[in-house]
């Protein structure tokens, strides 16, 4: 855990100091106009342009001249997080490492910043934009989560509340699936007592995970073909949950045949 850490904080100290010598150069480059009234304006102006044409680097020259030469400005606090838009839009891991850490900065400096809330969500999809497919490590799903919540916790009023709450389903939902994969392969292999274990945790953890009628029909499954037919009856339970909660499911018509079976005397 701890050389992770450090390999990541090492990758974002290269690139940032990167980032800064191009930005360095560029300044000197492109300075500001002689006698240019308003320079943190001009300059958060011209960062919005470059940003709107997509010139990624030219908009954080913009930025992060306003950051660190003007810390009276009232452009400041947006330019620090159009820095961060800047590395999410870019994409790519470094990128949203180094956006997510712009994003941390800002709610470090301005903690009760009417955009404290846009900036803790901005931190929480820097996250979600590194998730990866189920069958892959899930480390970055955890974290998007965890940032998610902390939003949830501490900006409950927020105008940014339901794509917060779209987000989180959309991390629980990428969770789950990687732990009903493991489930599934257990049922496949018909070791059901992994199978109903993995699948029982999976709801008690995340009981509206959006495709739970796999998990209610597989679990199922599991305990009808479990021993010599002792678990049939636990398995009725989660067949009835299935038919109640899903009016469209690929199992439906499976799940309705096990029920009139076991309710048959």
């Amino acid at each position: 855990m701890i050389a992770d850490f450090g390999s990541r904080g090492f990758r974002i100290f290269v690139v940032v100091a990167a980032v800064a010598l191009v930005a360095g150069c560029a300044e000197k480059a492109k300075p500001l106009p002689p006698g240019s009234a308003d320079a943190d304006k001009f300059l958060f102006e011209r960062g919005e342009k470059s940003a709107k044409d997509k010139k990624w680097l030219e908009a954080r020259e913009y930025y992060r001249n306003i950051v660190d030469n003007y810390p009276q400005s009232t452009y400041r606090p947006d330019a620090k997080l159009a820095l961060g838009d800047t590395f999410l839009s870019q994409g790519g891991t470094e990128n949203l490492l180094l956006g997510g850490n712009e994003f941390r900065e800002f709610l470090t400096f301005y903690p009760t910043h009417p955009r404290a809330d846009y900036a803790q969500l901005q931190l929480a999809r820097s996250f979600t934009m590194q998730m990866l497919a189920p069958e892959r490590d899930q480390a970055s799903t955890r974290d998007a989560i965890k940032e998610i919540e902390i939003f949830l916790q501490r900006f409950p009023n927020s105008k940014l509340m339901p794509e917060a709450r779209k987000m989180e389903r959309e991390a629980k939902d990428r969770l789950s699936e990687a732990n009903y994969k493991i489930g599934f392969y257990y049922f496949r292999v018909r070791w059901y007592p992994g199978a109903i274990d993995r699948f029982k945790d999976l709801l008690a953890a995340d009981p509206a995970y959006s495709k739970r009628d796999a998990v209610y029909y597989h679990l199922a499954e599991s305990l009808y073909r479990s021993g010599n037919g002792e678990k049939r009856p636990e398995a009725l339970p989660y067949y009835e949950r299935l038919v109640k909660e899903f009016e469209v499911s690929e199992y439906l018509a499976a799940a309705q045949k096990r029920i009139a079976e076991l309710k048959t005397p």
